[in-house]
């Protein structure tokens, strides 16, 4: 096995300042699109850089240990700052808001903003689709006040049903049966369309496949096979270590019949596949599966999602090596239209294709440009 090196290297200080003009062009109108023609309908906003694991693709203890400087309070959004942003950016079109983190349930009170952000409409009059990626860990206690407060949906990360793997993967010897009642509790406060998001790592957890296919199928929950992506600049990704989703599928249909099904809306990462019943049509009562192929299948063509960082950065890709300061706009005194429209050209110049150009980039490039890429802990998945 190669040696795995870990650089350190604080992406956070790169950091690109908007335009901010004297007098705003004309208002928002609900469609904003990038240099590619992609329109912003997503928009994913992380509440915090702390999580209660060390999961070695996302938060290597290496690196991430008791000497790790996070941000202070004061850096933060506050969650009146967060909601600005959001209300913005719906006028731009976004339709769906998605809380990441780091481990978001951490972030005290985030009911309070769960109920602010479910009390905006997107420029169609509608609530936004509001929804959070957790690793469960805190949601059996948390679940029902997150519904209560408006949360549409759940998305929980759980890597494998063995215990002693689960444990070493999350670093912080943390019981599989806690995310389980998590995922129960989820279900029980009525939170629709849960999902669970297993990150497939080849020689690590990927003969766990199918357990985790049988565990739940026919539950209501859609189970979600990620590739293991090279995501910031320290899980030490090796490419030998992706489990392409063809493989994946290819293994589940040798026990599990599915068939294709069709995306439900533009943009949609995952690829939906639903179980065949006895007719070898789809059966709704099983459910279905999704797979995510960032690393084999790129979908840059498409993708509509800006990311919000928690002290205020704009970020148009996931593996992207800088991001848009919007905080200075919202402690400076900018007008609504002001930030509306820095908004618009931040977008409007938007050209990140990462995932399309990583086979032609050198070993170890990072980013487009050979910048070291951020940290999936700090601008959430």
């Amino acid at each position: 096995m190669a040696e795995r090196v870990i650089p350190i290297v604080d992406q956070r200080s790169r950091l690109l300042t908007p335009q901010v003009s004297a007098t705003p062009g004309a208002p928002a109108s609900g469609t904003l699109l990038d240099t590619r023609g992609r329109p912003l309908r997503d928009l994913r906003i992380s509440v915090t850089d702390r999580c209660n694991f060390r999961c070695s693709y996302c938060m290597p203890k290496e690196v991430f240990d008791k000497h790790y400087r996070y941000l202070p309070h004061s850096d933060l959004l506050s969650f009146e700052e967060i909601t600005r942003v959001a209300r913005l950016c719906m006028a731009h079109g976004v339709r769906k808001i998605r809380l990441t983190g780091g481990e978001p349930l951490l972030r005290k009170d985030l009911e309070r903003l769960v109920e602010q952000l479910a009390a905006l409409r997107t420029v169609d009059g509608r609530a936004p689709d509001l929804t959070l990626t957790t690793n469960g860990s805190l949601l059996a206690r948390k679940a029902r006040a997150l519904k209560d407060a408006g949360l549409s949906r759940v998305t929980v990360s759980l890597d494998s049903l063995d215990d002693a793997i689960f444990r070493r993967m999350n670093d912080m010897d943390f019981p599989v049966a806690g995310v389980l009642a998590g995922i129960e509790a989820a279900q029980a406060a009525g939170l629709a369309h849960i999902k669970v998001n297993m990150v497939v790592k080849r020689g690590t957890n990927d003969h766990e496949i199918l357990d985790m296919a049988r565990h739940f199928r026919g539950t209501g929950i859609t189970l979600r096979f990620i590739e293991y992506m090279d995501v910031g600049a320290t899980n030490g990704w090796r490419m030998d270590e992706v489990l392409p989703s063809a493989d994946v599928i290819a293994r589940l249909q040798a026990a599990l019949p599915l068939v294709p099904l069709a995306a439900t809306t533009t943009g949609e990462t995952a690829r939906r596949w639903g179980w065949a019943g006895a007719d070898g049509r789809h059966d709704p009562a099983l459910g279905e599966v999704g797979v995510i192929s960032s690393v084999t299948q790129a979908f840059c063509g498409d993708c509509n999602r800006a990311r919000l960082s928690m002290e205020g950065r704009l970020y148009l890709c996931l593996f992207a090596t800088q991001g848009w300061d919007l905080r200075s706009l919202l402690r400076g005194g900018a007008s609504d239209a002001q930030i509306e429209g820095a908004i618009a050209d931040i977008w409007g110049q938007r050209t990140d294709r990462y995932s399309e150009l990583r086979a032609s980039l050198p070993p170890d490039a990072g980013g487009e440009g050979g910048r070291k890429r951020i940290e999936m802990s700090y601008i959430g998945g």
